[in-house]
């Protein structure tokens, strides 16, 4: 299994830009696709983006739709999830995921769906 790390959260302003980063080992990155996912206290872990093996299927959920952009360079091991536009409701713990077996073909995902998980940053937008 794919040893996950995020990083690149913060406390950011309305408006306001950041970039996550999940550095992976342990396993061939290549082969995994790969998703983001961010949890509220109290709240279920829910679907923000996920990326195919090539990096040439994207999917994201609908509110972060024009303000998000996943990426990955599989020369470094490394997924990104560029957000603009940051919105209060954006506060969360960011999670990234891996998974060998998934097909990124749908545009919502659960989970379930991934075998691996980093420990996750915190993003926090005032407003």
């Amino acid at each position: 299994q794919e040893q996950l790390v995020e990083s690149g959260g913060g406390l950011v302003q309305a408006g306001d830009s950041l970039r996550l980063s999940c550095a992976a080992s342990g396993g061939t990155f290549s082969s995994h696709a790969m998703g983001w996912f961010r949890q509220t206290p109290g709240k279920e872990r829910k679907f923000v983006a996920a990326i195919s093996r090539s990096g040439r299927t994207i999917r994201y959920t609908d509110s972060v739709k024009g303000r998000f952009t996943m990426s990955r360079d599989n020369s470094k091991n490394t997924v990104y999830l560029q957000m603009n536009s940051l919105k209060p409701e954006d506060t969360a713990v960011y999670y990234c995921a891996a998974d060998s077996r998934l097909v990124i073909v749908g545009s919502d995902y659960g989970p379930q769906d991934f075998a691996s998980w980093g420990r996750g940053t915190q993003v926090t937008v005032s407003s």
